[in-house]
């Protein structure tokens, strides 16, 4: 089972996987740590990840990249279309209302949606993973910035299935982060809190978390973000100021081209991380635009005055996180910086001055993320026992359920009614029951309470509740679990309608217990069960809304009871019982792709990777021809230049230069199937030049292991040697006319081989040299390792059993078989095939452990 970490980053993505000594970040193709989040159509195929960052440069306008600010947003978003403005490739707005990227690909137009270029990003990085672990990677954990929305949440889970995945959870960045910190102190306090802020400073956005540490559990106090405020914002800076200075000094406008917008925002990107290390700073790029080479030059603290601006928004985040935290800057005991852009000098002078204390970088700030989803992937994995550390993540919006009060059974008319379900710092994940006094179809909407901080539609999904079956009761009751999960996501879970009917056995107060039980029993098992919390909040009326909500929606707690519903003390009738009905839920999520267009989006998906597959495997079939025809023609004047007859050679040769030459031009496109031809056809004429040097560098050796296996054999024959006296003459002699024989087929072969040039086909093969050899081994091997034939033990030595080592006696019987008794191996008796007589003169047990150790 695979335990994952993927940190899927705005420029860059980072895959760590968990293994016995810890987590580690893995390397991609090119032996890097980061892969570019990039796809790039081509004409044939596509290429993500480092392939596509090499290919963008040339193929800017079908080189999709941050798609991470293009998922789950609408088109007319004014910070996407902010973002379009820099970003080379085409987004129009589709039919829904949300964005559609337009590409290349196959020599026809597509388009294609955020999440399906998500989900290309995730299967690179999942054959990443896979490669490095040589297993099937399924099970993951993936990182999200906390400022999701709902339908970002499902935009990513849809672009996993795409990609094949299973995430087991969608962890906030810098919850991520907080579990690598703090999961690895030994040093945590066990009843004072130690409050850490993490400050993330990625690519594209800004994020502050408070985290709570006592020993062996987190929990997050605050998170606030500024979506907008990353080191892209930096380059961007860097860019307009050099984009307008080449205008003024060389008459170019960079901005009207597309690739020359490319190579100046890399070079702008490097010159920041040269300001960080250094006061100034050169850039220098040739031939960017109109063939002509741009030099500029810039002091860290220009870059610093230009950047004002941004540097001014890094407080606001900051002074948030403290004041939903309820904490002073005093209360602050260490501030850790991650994240790409964090080594801007300007914002560590920032952070310092904010919270009075430098902060600290004891985490890699590029792979914290990866390796924190990782760490909770293994805690939710069966596959690794985890030391026990407890993370109490918070939900950072709040979310109301609301509905209209429509029908004969609602005391408010028709107006809207709206209740909040889950606050703002509410426990993820929890589980809230709503009760409702309904008896016909009605829906339900959830939505975001407040949408400041948030830039999207309020309205989230709409559930439709009904139909109901035929209700006796009347004033029947309608239960509705309320679920937030641990991805983050708002969902309703199940209605169930609650009757009260008579029944003859009389049954006390059970209602009640019903009650109770619904509430407490229903709850999820496994994780969700031990930190969410059932809240029943009774929505019967505007009024009795606002009554309910007072004490049911604070932040849940692990000992909190479930409010008992209206009707809990009223029921007295002995006849009576609660009869549970589930009614169907119908969910319509806004701007969510439908299961049937995942499903279709997963096929295409399958077929472009397969199209993919196909075209490396074209390839690798042609570098191979190439490099057959460059590797031999390069042995054929060197090493295999005395294997080869001269018109043999030309002949090859020119058959060489000929696929060489149909390479680059006819041959520059073909299919899999016609280099594999082309190399067999070349092969046919070369194998046998390779096999001729390949026989002679192998021969010596072969022959000398022959001659020394006769020898061997031989000389035992011939010895006087007494280990050898119990084999008979007659098959000795065997052994030497064996030897003879092989000695005689090995002096003929190498004669008439000697006699052929090195370019002729040869007559003595390693391989008959190697069978000739075996089968002198098996004809010889039983004769002269024939083991020595045993005497039988006296009943004396019987008596006194030799130590242990030297054989056992096998019983008291005298006429027992002599061959089991003091027989030290099982070829003890073989060779003679007598045995002696019972009588015996007493066995010699020492001459006899001496023989049978020679045999």
């Amino acid at each position: 089972m695979s335990v994952v970490g993927f940190d899927f980053g705005n420029e860059s993505c980072i895959v760590a996987v968990a293994r016995q000594r810890g987590i580690d970040v893995v390397l991609n193709d090119e032996s890097k740590r980061e892969t570019p989040a990039i796809v790039c159509f081509g004409e044939k195929q596509r290429f993500i990840g480092t392939a596509g960052a090499a290919s963008s440069t040339m193929n800017p306008k079908n080189s999709i990249s941050q798609v991470k600010r293009l998922i789950g947003r609408q088109f007319s978003d004014p910070e996407l279309q902010r973002d379009l403005k820099s970003l080379p490739f085409n987004v129009t707005e589709g039919p829904d209302g949300y964005p559609l990227i337009h590409a290349r690909y196959l020599g026809e137009m597509r388009t294609f949606t955020p999440t399906q270029i998500l989900g290309m990003v995730l299967l690179n990085l999942k054959s990443i993973a896979e490669k490095n672990l040589n297993a099937a990677v399924v099970d993951c954990c993936i990182g999200i910035p906390v400022y999701f929305t709902d339908l970002q949440r499902r935009a990513v889970l849809d672009a996993a299935t795409i990609a094949g995945l299973h995430p087991l959870r969608l962890i906030h960045e810098t919850t991520a982060t907080a579990l690598a910190y703090g999961i690895y102190k030994t040093d945590l306090p066990e009843n004072d809190q130690l409050n850490v802020a993490f400050v993330d400073i990625g690519h594209a956005s800004m994020q502050v978390c408070i985290a709570g540490f006592k020993k062996g559990q987190l929990t997050i106090l605050a998170h606030s973000f500024d979506r907008s405020l990353g080191g892209r914002d930096f380059d961007e800076v860097l860019f307009q100021h050099f984009a307008a200075k080449f205008k003024e000094e060389y008459k170019i406008d960079v901005l009207q081209n597309a690739r020359a917008s490319i190579r100046l925002r890399t070079a702008c990107e490097k010159l920041k991380k040269m300001l960080s290390a250094n006061p100034e700073a050169p850039l220098n790029i040739e031939c960017l635009m109109d063939e002509k080479d741009v030099r500029g030059f810039i002091k860290r603290e220009e870059f610093e005055q230009i950047s004002a601006p941004i540097l001014q928004r890094v407080k606001r985040p900051l002074e948030k996180a403290l004041a939903d935290a309820g904490l002073a800057v005093e209360n602050v005991h260490m501030v850790e910086v991650v994240g790409s852009a964090s080594r801007v000098p300007a914002m560590l002078k920032i952070l310092t001055e904010f919270f009075g204390k430098e902060p600290r970088r004891t985490m890699n700030a590029s792979e914290c993320v990866a390796r924190g989803c990782a760490l909770e992937c293994a805690i939710l994995s069966p596959t690794f026992k985890v030391r026990e550390f407890q993370v109490n993540e918070s939900f950072p919006f709040p979310v109301s359920l609301s509905w209209k009060g429509s029908g004969p059974d609602s005391q408010a008319g028709g107006a809207e009614q709206q209740q909040l379900v889950f606050p703002k710092g509410n426990p993820i994940p929890s589980i809230k029951a709503v009760t409702f006094h309904k008896s016909s179809t009605f829906t339900v909407d959830v939505q975001y309470s407040d949408v400041s901080d948030l830039q999207a539609p309020p309205k989230i999904s709409t559930y439709t509740i009904g139909p109901f079956p035929t209700i006796r009761s009347e004033r029947p009751k309608l239960k509705v679990k309320v679920r937030l999960n641990l991805h983050g996501i708002v969902s309703v879970e199940s209605a169930t309608l609650l009757e009260e009917e008579e029944v003859e056995v009389p049954v006390s107060k059970e209602p009640e217990k019903d009650n109770s039980k619904m509430e407490t029993d229903e709850a999820p098992g496994g994780t969700a069960a031990s930190s969410a919390n059932e809240t029943d909040v009774n929505m019967q009326d505007a009024k009795g809304t606002a009554d309910a909500a007072g004490a049911d929606n604070g932040v849940a707690k692990s000992g909190d009871k479930p409010v008992k519903m209206e009707t809990d003390t009223k029921v007295e009738a002995p006849k009576k019982k609660v009869k549970k009905t589930n009614v169907p839920v119908a969910e319509l999520v806004y701007g969510a792709m439908l299961p049937a267009d995942v499903q279709k989006a997963v096929e295409k998906e399958f077929e472009m990777a397969l199209q993919d597959r196909v075209m490396e495997e074209t390839k690798d079939k042609k570098n191979a021809v190439e490099a057959y025809v460059y590797d031999m023609r390069n042995k054929l004047s060197d090493k295999y230049h005395d294997f080869v007859a001269a018109p043999e050679k030309e002949e090859l040769t020119a058959k060489l230069q000929e696929t060489e030459d149909w390479l680059y031009e006819d041959g520059e496109d073909e299919t899999k199937g016609v280099y594999v031809a082309k190399l067999e056809e070349l092969k046919k004429q070369g194998d046998p030049i390779e096999e001729r040097y390949k026989e002679y560098m192998e021969r010596g050796t072969v022959i000398d292991q022959l001659a020394y296996c006769i020898n061997s054999y031989r000389e035992a024959a011939m010895s006087n040697d007494p280990k050898f006296d119990h084999i008979e003459l007659a098959e000795k002699q065997k052994v030497l006319n064996e030897c003879v024989e092989a000695e005689a087929w090995l002096r003929e072969k190498k004669q008439q081989q000697d006699q052929l040039p090195k370019y002729a086909t040869p007559v003595l093969l390693s391989a008959d040299v190697r069978k000739k050899a075996e089968a002198l081994d098996r004809f010889c091997r039983p004769i002269m390792t024939k083991p020595k034939p045993t005497k039988p033990a006296s009943p004396e030595t019987r008596a006194n059993p030799p130590p242990q080592g030297e054989g056992q006696s096998q019983g008291a019987d005298a006429n027992a078989s002599p061959n089991h008794n003091n027989v030290p191996g099982e070829n003890a008796t073989a060779g003679s095939g007598e045995a002696a007589p019972a009588s015996a003169e007493p066995m010699d047990t020492d001459k006899s452990q001496t023989a049978s150790t020679t045999a």
